[in-house]
């Protein structure tokens, strides 16, 4: 389902290290009081999409599941603030959900796996045959021992404003001197160039992984998880320093750091900016809200068009303290069918980690471009990396902040990259 990263991208310590309570639990390994796969009801914990329409359609499509199976479907929704800081408790306490939604990464369902929070599902991969991709599934696996299914696939990178482009002469940017030069001509018409806000600290991540991303490549900034080269490098001087300097010159909205996520997109639904930064799963709303048609393009690289910026969102795990494991089991294969991705396709207008038949889809001429430039990630092209899923908490905090310092003039890019690379030594 679509649980935007705007919602992913910022969770806290508590929530993810095992810290909050200086122990880990052993795994029940699906002990139940009642017969196997007698269970007449579980409960999955997802987080409240922004549109109530999404989750009454959800429910709806888990009716038929429900219908099959026999099995009740409790489906809970917690705003993720409140998520993130009541997961953790609720799963150690065994009082939590059966299947919950989490971050496929590292740093979100993986802190929980190896808080011994998570079942162990590698055996019913083998069982229900299901066909993940490769390097999803590797997201979700610890230790040789697979534990829940990765999320949808999204990628983040620039839309635009085709009408606008259009009507100021400004051809679809090509290079980073290319987008300078499309922000000026749209700054000169009086219209809000890059709507971008960074009053919640998570969007200030994504732009750092988008520039980085498009001037390096994965394989640089896979080097920086690895260890290999420094936070504090000139290239992630170089990111900082270019929303710093597209701040200055007045290509972002007035006070970026005091703009929310919602106003952003607000920005540009209504025509009042020309172009957004984000990511794939705004889509569903461009359709649902902006009048005019949209482009979507790799963030520009200083020497080329750039690379999308790629990632994997909130997917299904089980609870290590479920006592209805094999129910759970049999939801999360219902999950993984085919028949479950083309129906999120069409109706969430999110992208499954696995093969579906595109064929006889209903989707919008830009969301069959997402989907066609997402299937390159699956087959081996260069996509870039959301940072904030791959790296801890304290460097994602060092990340949040030093973008918010850039963009208030508190603190220089020098002093914003040294602050990730000392977080990362921790």
């Amino acid at each position: 389902m679509r649980l935007s990263p705007s919602r992913i991208a910022a969770a806290a310590a508590c929530v993810l290290l095992t810290a909050c309570t200086g122990q880990t639990i052993k795994p029940t390994q699906g002990k139940s009081d009642a017969p196997a796969g007698k269970a007449t009801s579980i409960r999955w914990l997802i987080e409240e999409p922004e549109d109530a329409a999404a989750l009454k359609a959800l429910k709806e499509h888990v009716a038929t599941f429900e219908k099959q199976s026999g099995i009740k479907v409790e489906t809970t929704t917690l705003p993720f603030d409140t998520m993130r800081t009541v997961l953790q408790t609720q799963l150690r306490s065994g009082q939590g959900p059966d299947v919950f939604n989490w971050g496929s990464g590292p740093s979100f369902g993986g802190a929980l796996i190896e808080a011994g929070l998570v079942a162990d599902i590698s055996d019913a991969y083998k069982k229900y045959g299901w066909k993940i991709y490769d390097f999803a599934k590797e997201r979700v696996t610890v230790n040789g021992k697979v534990y829940g299914i990765p999320g949808e696939m999204e990628t983040i990178g620039l839309f635009y404003n085709k009408a606008v482009f259009t009507k100021l002469g400004i051809q679809e940017p090509k290079s980073l001197d290319d987008l300078r030069a499309a922000a000026d001509k749209v700054r000169a018409s009086g219209m809000v160039p890059l709507a971008v806000g960074d009053k919640e600290g998570w969007e200030g991540g994504h732009l750092l992984s988008m520039a980085l991303s498009s001037d390096i490549g994965s394989e640089g900034v896979e080097s920086m998880f690895r260890g290999e080269k420094s936070w504090s490098s000139p290239e992630v001087v170089s990111a900082f320093g270019l929303w710093k300097d597209f701040n200055d010159k007045g290509l972002l909205p007035k006070s970026p750091t005091s703009v929310d996520y919602d106003t952003s997109t607000s920005l540009y639904f209504s025509g009042k900016a020309a172009m957004i930064p984000t990511g794939s799963w705004l889509v569903g709303e461009i359709d649902d809200n902006a009048k005019f048609e949209s482009g979507y393009i790799p963030f520009p690289a200083p020497g080329g068009p750039g690379i999308f910026t790629g990632g994997l969102g909130s997917g299904p795990f089980v609870s290590a303290t479920t006592k209805k494991k094999d129910a759970a089991l049999q939801f999360l294969n219902f999950l993984a069918s085919e028949d479950h991705g083309r129906w999120t396709v069409e109706n969430l207008h999110t992208i499954p980690a696995q093969p579906i038949k595109t064929e006889g889809l209903k989707v919008s001429k830009l969301f069959a471009q997402v989907l066609q430039d997402t299937a390159k990630f699956s087959e081996g092209g260069d996509f870039g990396h959301n940072i904030d899923v791959m790296v801890s908490d304290a460097v994602n905090k060092a990340m949040y902040d030093g973008m918010q310092g850039v963009m208030t003039g508190q603190r220089t890019p020098e002093a914003a990259a040294a602050a990730m690379e000392k977080a990362a030594k921790k």
